[in-house]
């Protein structure tokens, strides 16, 4: 089963449940992002806001801290190693732009159909409240 989690993802949508049951979209409708599994262990995660503002610099660096923020908010990316255990994948994160998630794990619950994988993670903190996220990918297309 490992084999067809492997390859690249494209995001096909992002929705927190609270626990009250109503649903939000923390990037918008329409967010976009890849994840990555491959046959070497190693996973990448970015997700961004459609339609992220550009800054008036050309320098990644040269930003105002109110433009770094909006950017930091925007965009979510981490990665590292992987364990797949059939209904659950563990990210081993080494590398994120949350720099807590760093050094441990992110347990993802998997459903795998066909050219769809669906992970959630259950009770994840997001946005200053416990949520279910639920992560819907299409297998990329190599055109």
């Amino acid at each position: 089963m490992t084999d067809q989690l492997l390859g690249t993802w494209h995001l096909a949508s992002w929705t927190n449940t609270h626990p009250d049951g109503s649903i939000s979209h923390p990037f918008g409708p329409a967010p976009t992002g890849y994840i990555n599994y491959s046959a070497d262990g190693f996973f990448f995660v970015h997700i961004a806001r459609a339609h992220r503002a550009q800054t008036p610099s050309t320098d990644p660096f040269g930003g105002t801290r109110a433009e770094d923020s909006a950017a930091m908010k925007s965009h979510l990316t981490y990665a590292g190693r992987f364990t797949f255990n059939g209904d659950h994948v563990l990210h081993h994160v080494t590398h994120a732009s949350f720099q807590n998630w760093v050094g441990g794990d992110q347990r993802r619950e998997v459903t795998l159909k066909g050219d769809h994988l669906t992970l959630s993670a259950v009770g994840i903190m997001l946005d200053g409240a416990s949520v279910t996220a639920t992560l819907n990918w299409t297998r990329a297309n190599n055109g």
